[in-house]
Parts: structure tokens; sequence; C-alpha cells
């Protein structure tokens, strides 16, 4: 596990990156914290490939959520967008670089973003 960070005071943007090798990978996790969200980035390689956007709603109690960019059919960077958007109450951008052939590893891959969200709750 690797975590590098850096950030200044208040409500300035911070970036927060970390690793951790799942299911014989490692997933990187670069995360920008902004004023009221943040922008999650997950992946094994440089690319981005997909961008959701997740936001609370005063009609509804499940967050809205939308595909900005990338594939509709993978329905994967949405529901992580509206998962951490319903868990943090804020606005949540979403990039899921990593191969959904495993149902496993994309709870794996939560479960790890959770696990950093309760150690660093300051960096989301």
């Amino acid at each position: 596990m690797n975590a590098t960070e850096s950030g200044a005071v208040g409500n300035a943007i911070t970036v927060h990156d970390f690793s951790e090798k799942i299911l014989e990978q490692v997933v990187h996790f670069h995360v920008i914290r902004l004023s009221g969200g943040f922008f999650l980035w997950v992946g094994s390689k440089p690319v981005l490939s997909n961008l959701a956007v997740s936001m609370n709603s005063t009609f509804d109690s499940m967050p809205l959520s939308t595909l900005v960019l990338g594939d509709a059919s993978d329905a994967t960077p949405n529901s992580l967008a509206q998962r951490l958007t319903k868990r943090t109450k804020k606005q949540v951008f979403v990039s899921y670089n990593l191969p959904v052939t495993d149902s496993n590893l994309s709870l794996m891959v939560e479960n790890r973003i959770k696990k950093e969200m309760e150690v660093h709750p300051d960096k989301f």
C-alpha cells in the first residue's frame, strides 16, 4: 500500500493518491477533493475511458447520476458515484477504468475506497 498527498489549508483543492493490490493486479486511486465534492479516478493504467457525476436531489432520496463520458452500457461508474454521493452527501465525479470481468473486483475496489474514506475522511 502506498499513499502520497499534497494539500493546503481550508477549502483548497487537495490531491490524495493510494494503491492496493486487488486480485493479483495493482489498482491505483486518485482523489481530488473540491469544494463541496470530489473527483475519484480508479484504474490500473493511465486512461480516462469514462466519467460519471452524481449529486443529491431534494426531490428523491436516491442521488441523481449521469454518465458524462464513456460507454453507456457500463453502469459501474454511475452506480459507484451514486453510492459515494449517498454516503458522503457530496457531489462526486467517478472515472472507473478497470475491466468489468469480475464482479468481486468492483466490490473489493469499493470496499478499499470505503476503508480509505474512514482512515482519511478529510481527503474526500
